[in-house]
């Protein structure tokens, strides 16, 4: 249910967003310290997509670790678990892992019991460290930013973690998780904090819920990185229909 206070939100946040500087960056944060480490900052501020996917490929083979023991990275757990909570265990589920990385969330899917899974990435190299973790049915190397190469109705569940962030992608990708799942269907996705803020993802996010296009289930904040003490909204969404 979209609430009042929801309302206004949404027409604040639309002038906020009217009101800014045309030619603006992608990030908008190209020349400020967004992280702590210095290859979380590069990935945060670059400035095109052929500059983040530069440095994907220096930082893939070494992403796991780094993300995970030595930034505290939780997110890929919280998010397997809350699409668990959300699909009441039904591991039949065919599951898009959408902006998957290196297959962080599908490996703790895995071990949840789930066994079909599709991963879509933008960095070829990021995805050939997924393939080596034999998880997943498919690999699909598209910009979520664009059309997803799936038809429509072609997933009972979506998610997304760790794409909706500074330098990556913003809140018009929603309408494609939406499209490629099917009615009764689940997304699950995060945003970091901060980019929450600046990019206007909850302005988009209520857009959709107005429309009737997704409606909210869950929504609260939970750590991300913890040894860069830094948080993420956790967002859950069903597809509105009957499931098949």
């Amino acid at each position: 249910m979209v609430l009042l206070a929801d309302l206004f939100y949404l027409f604040i946040s639309n002038l906020g967003q009217s009101a800014k500087p045309q030619g603006e960056k992608q990030n908008g944060m190209t020349n400020q310290r967004i992280a702590k480490t210095e290859i979380l900052n590069k990935v945060y501020t670059a400035d095109n997509h052929e500059e983040l996917m530069d440095v994907y490929q220096a930082w893939a083979s070494d992403y796991d670790s780094d993300l995970v023991d030595r930034f505290g990275y939780v997110a890929h757990i919280a998010s397997a678990k809350t699409l668990d909570q959300a699909l009441c265990c039904q591991h039949d589920a065919v599951i898009l892992d959408a902006g998957s990385g290196t297959g962080l969330v599908g490996k703790e899917l895995t071990t949840l019991g789930y066994t079909t899974m599709d991963a879509l990435d933008y960095s070829r190299d990021m995805l050939d460290e997924a393939a080596a973790k034999g998880i997943y049915r498919s690999f699909f190397q598209a910009d979520m930013t664009k059309p997803l190469p799936f038809a429509d109705n072609t997933y009972d569940a979506v998610v997304c973690t760790g794409t909706f962030t500074y330098g990556h992608v913003r809140g018009d990708a929603f309408a494609e998780l939406i499209r490629v799942t099917r009615p009764g269907g689940t997304i699950v996705f995060t945003i970091r904090e901060g980019a929450f803020e600046d990019y206007g993802y909850r302005a988009k996010m209520l857009e959709l819920e107005v429309q009737g296009d997704w409606e909210l289930l869950s929504f609260y904040d939970m750590p991300y990185q913890i040894e860069e003490e830094n948080t993420c909204k956790m967002c859950t969404y069903r597809v509105p229909g009957a499931a098949a």
